[in-house]
């Protein structure tokens, strides 16, 4: 065959009533002579995965950080993730970049009206790094967060600029305690200082998000009617494409298919099971949402893993529990409430109970972190090309402070990370400082950010 430029493009999408289907990474889509996972600007984008994580960690505290609950003892790039909640991330230490003792001051009570409303306007602050106005009325503000302003830098380049989504219930509107509005307890994205972006909880509304880019409601509520696959709308521009495509394309493209189908399997057996009058353990969650925690999560960040994979987004945060749950998670082999499980009065047994729940919410975000590292994504897997931010806006819960906060960053964002390595910042430097210098490795530039006193060394 004659060496030419003809490629398929990245845009390229297959559509059906009410569906819009984008593609993923493929060979055919590279011009001949050109090197592989570039686009068509010329370099291979980022994906951003913001994940927070409320009530701090167990390794937060002085006895946590005297037996390394939640950081290893060793700092740089030799270190034991044995005795710490980290330790499901063991298998991938070479994307992992450990970022310990920085503050996330602009959480902090300000003036005394404000002492005691840490919970709800941590979250606010998570990737804002900056200090909420304390109101209960519409005169929010508090600061532009991280995820979108890199999302208004490149999110332009996929259909979805950005996806916002949540685990647990999210009032979205009206006052809660301590005379702080709900939107800086729901939302950890903000557009501007005073425009919160309200998360989805819901895996059926994320889905046909993903899969009804340009069609109308009604259009993806009569093909939702029809109780039929998405992809029963556009099988004959899948064959079509399919007969182009060399073997291994096919066998990507095949894949790529099989993991949509999957997922929407899941979604109909959690909707066909939570309306079967049974009781449910959430009883006021739609009926998409499952009552498992960890079903639940695992759903969201496979839904995530295949925008990235088609490029419909390069931009999720992620709200993984809200502030004051009493959730329970079994699965952790403790059974005490999530929030009273945070307040463990410093004392060593309940340390250890509350740094095993640590470790298990660490467990599922390893889910996520294999997804990523198994799908191709030109020259590299989609980990290469993407950070994953994970942390939480406290630190010490039971004091609800706001010192040691701890954050972990995953993937290697397309070589500006190294990974293996734990980052251990001088007393009083803001978590600010972080988000600063990964802003400047995604290419957007900034010279300060929220409390900010320089760009940290990673």
């Amino acid at each position: 065959m004659f060496i030419t430029k003809r490629h398929l493009s990245r845009r390229t999408m297959l559509r059906g009533m009410g569906v819009t289907l984008a593609l993923p990474f493929m060979e055919s889509m590279l011009p001949a002579m050109t090197q592989a996972g570039k686009t068509e600007a010329g370099k291979t984008p980022v994906r951003l995965v913001c994940a927070e994580m409320v009530h701090g960690a167990a390794g937060s505290t002085k006895y946590g950080m005297d037996h390394n609950m939640w950081s290893p003892a060793q700092n740089g790039h030799d270190f034991d993730l044995t005795p710490t909640s980290l330790l499901p991330m063991d298998p991938y230490k070479d994307y992992l970049t450990i970022v310990s003792n920085t503050d996330m001051h602009p959480a902090e009570a300000y003036e005394p009206p404000e002492i005691g409303g840490d919970h709800f306007r941590s979250s606010s602050v998570f990737l804002t790094q900056s200090h909420p106005k304390q109101t209960q009325s519409s005169d929010v503000h508090v600061g532009t967060s991280f995820d979108q302003l890199y999302a208004q830098k490149y999110g332009q380049e996929t259909p979805i600029p950005s996806l916002q989504l949540a685990i647990e219930s999210s009032e979205g509107s009206g006052g809660c305690d301590y005379n702080y509005s709900c939107v800086y307890l729901d939302c950890i994205s903000w557009e501007t200082p005073k425009m919160p972006l309200t998360p989805i909880r819901d895996p059926r509304m994320v889905f046909d998000q993903l899969f009804g880019i340009g069609t109308s409601a009604e259009q993806r509520a009569k093909r939702r009617q029809a109780d039929r696959s998405i992809l029963d709308w556009v099988s004959s521009e899948m064959t079509g494409l399919k007969s182009t495509l060399g073997p291994a394309d096919r066998a990507r493209f095949d894949d790529y298919t099989e993991s949509i189908r999957e997922i929407e399997r899941r979604i109909t057996r959690i909707e066909q099971q939570n309306s079967n009058g049974e009781v449910r353990e959430l009883p006021m969650a739609p009926i998409g949402v499952p009552d498992n925690w960890t079903e639940h999560v695992k759903l969201m960040f496979d839904l995530q893993t295949i925008a990235f994979a088609a490029n419909i987004t390069r931009v999720s945060a992620i709200k993984m529990s809200r502030d004051v749950s009493g959730r329970t998670f079994p699965e952790s082999g403790v059974n005490t409430g999530f929030h009273s499980a945070s307040h463990h009065g410093s004392t060593g047994p309940r340390l250890v109970q509350f740094s095993q729940i640590n470790k298990y919410h660490v467990s599922t975000l390893a889910y996520l972190v294999e997804k990523l590292k198994k799908i191709n994504d030109g020259d590299g897997s989609l980990l290469d090309h993407s950070l994953i931010i994970y942390g939480s806006p406290m630190g010490d819960s039971n004091l609800h402070n706001h010192k040691r906060v701890p954050m972990i960053l995953l993937g290697h964002a397309n070589g500006q990370l190294k990974g293996h390595n734990h980052v251990f910042a001088e007393d009083g430097t803001p978590a600010a400082n972080t988000y600063l210098s990964l802003l400047h490795k995604l290419g957007v530039e900034a010279e300060t950010f929220g409390d900010s006193t320089g760009a940290l060394e990673l």
